[in-house]
């Protein structure tokens, strides 16, 4: 249940994946959004083993990675905290965070520091949970509307370009249902000796539920809910 929102080594989907109601709406934004608005030398803050690096092909100049630890395939650039980046003010046209800001406690630390080391007329690609379950416990403290995003953003100095709901109403719920009996599948106990989460197993079971909400998200797609946003924003 917990794996969706952490670090991740793909980009790709399909109906099979648990997490597809979350991820086929987040990869398309974000590489929308790589390829609408970035350009020049880019910082990825938080970026793991940089599984979004193929977005950016073509598209920027340097591709600079920076994490808390040093990731399992080796490729972070620098070891720093979200909130204290070693690099120069204004020497980057691009800044990259996804699912990153929910787990920093000073989060209005790391848009600051995006807008820092941004130049002017730079641009910030943001990713940020809105509805999911606890995960990387005990780091992770927020959950984000559009409206406390665009807050963080225009309080720093940012001006709000872009905004897309990743998903809507359907997608959501077709998620929470998955994530739900996932979890019951690994819980200990009563639950697990009943086979409840054990239905959850059956290929079919995954297939159908992202194959019924993922028609119902597009064809009724009401972001009043949603799972997740994809924001831009300039300096």
């Amino acid at each position: 249940m917990r794996a969706a929102l952490e670090r991740l080594d793909r980009v790709d989907t399909n109906l099979n994946d648990p997490y597809y109601l979350h991820y086929r709406s987040l990869f398309a934004d974000l590489k929308w959004a790589a390829e609408s608005y970035a350009s020049g030398n880019l910082l990825d803050i938080g970026c793991g083993n940089k599984p979004y690096m193929a977005f950016f092909e073509h598209r920027v100049a340097e591709y600079l990675g920076c994490d808390i630890a040093q990731s399992d395939r080796g490729v972070v650039d620098l070891i720093c905290a979200a909130t204290h980046i070693p690099l120069a003010d204004q020497s980057r046209d691009t800044v990259f965070s996804t699912q990153v800001i929910e787990h920093v406690a000073d989060h209005r630390r790391l848009v600051s520091e995006a807008y820092r080391v941004l130049k002017p007329g730079g641009h910030l690609i943001l990713s940020a949970p809105m509805c999911w379950e606890h995960h990387e416990e005990p780091y992770d403290f927020f959950r984000f509307t559009r409206f406390g995003l665009r807050f963080l953003l225009q309080e720093a100095g940012f001006t709000v370009v872009a905004e897309r709901a990743n998903g809507g109403k359907w997608a959501l719920v077709g998620q929470v249902l998955l994530n739900s009996c996932r979890s019951s599948f690994e819980m200990r106990g009563r639950l697990r000796r009943l086979c409840i989460g054990g239905l959850y197993k059956l290929l079919a079971v995954k297939w159908v539920t992202n194959a019924v909400f993922g028609t119902l998200d597009s064809l009724d797609p009401d972001p009043v809910a949603t799972l997740n946003f994809v924001v831009v924003a300039q300096r």
